[in-house]
């Protein structure tokens, strides 16, 4: 899973990022100013850096120049200035996507995503799930006891690989919606249903070992059945 950190000195906007970031599935550190967050980059593995630029001791135009020389790590603006030269010093600096506030939290998860994808870091590769890899590189489902490797329909994968990412974590029938169908998607959100229903005919004789329960009224999630 990628590693992330969230630079801003405005803690509410630290925690909006972190919570979609997180709900996501990725590792988020968080840090107040530029020289914190040149401390935890050149201390601790960083996938890739989101930034303001206000930001007291070192603003985010010098702390971009600095991780920029450091090595190719993917760096995300968002600030307040939307002013085109500033946008061009952003990129003249070594940014290579730029958002102004307020923004769509759901569109910022996009463009990271989008920006890890150009980078060839891998957002999620595998996860395991009791005797399953899940393998979203390849798309397959990999039985660990034979070998044996299973694909399913873009969708079904999707979705059993999001709850079995957070096992545990209840996912609401409209944020599964969000996350794998997308925005735009006009659909009802009975889609899901469907799709879960699928998964447990498919996935049935593997109840020792995970299951996919409903909660009425609120969505579902994945258990690991423990010996």
């Amino acid at each position: 899973m990628a590693n992330l950190l969230v630079v801003d000195d405005d803690p509410h906007i630290r925690e909006l990022v972190n919570l979609y970031l997180t709900d996501e599935g990725f590792d988020v550190a968080e840090a107040v100013n530029g020289e914190e967050a040149w401390r935890h980059v050149q201390s601790q593995p960083v996938d890739m850096v989101i930034l303001d630029i206000m930001m007291p001791k070192l603003d985010g135009w010098e702390l971009c120049k600095r991780i920029r020389e450091k090595g190719d790590i993917p760096i995300l603006m968002i600030t307040a200035k939307a002013e085109a030269d500033q946008k061009i010093k952003g990129f003249q600096l070594g940014t290579d996507d730029y958002m102004t506030k307020p923004f769509d939290p759901m569109e910022m998860v996009l463009r990271v995503k989008a920006l890890l994808k150009r980078y060839r870091i891998a957002v999620s590769q595998q996860t395991n799930l009791g005797s399953l890899t899940l393998d979203r590189i390849a798309y397959q489902i990999v039985d660990n006891r034979d070998g044996q490797a299973t694909t399913l329909p873009l969708k079904e994968f999707e979705l059993l690989y999001k709850l079995a990412s957070q096992p545990g974590r209840l996912f609401t029938r409209s944020q599964l919606i969000d996350q794998i169908w997308g925005l735009d998607y006009d659909g009802d959100e009975r889609t899901v249903d469907v799709h879960v229903k699928r998964l447990r005919e498919k996935f049935g004789s593997y109840q020792s070992e995970f299951r996919i329960t409903t909660l009425r009224g609120l969505g579902y999630r994945l258990e690991v059945v423990h010996d």
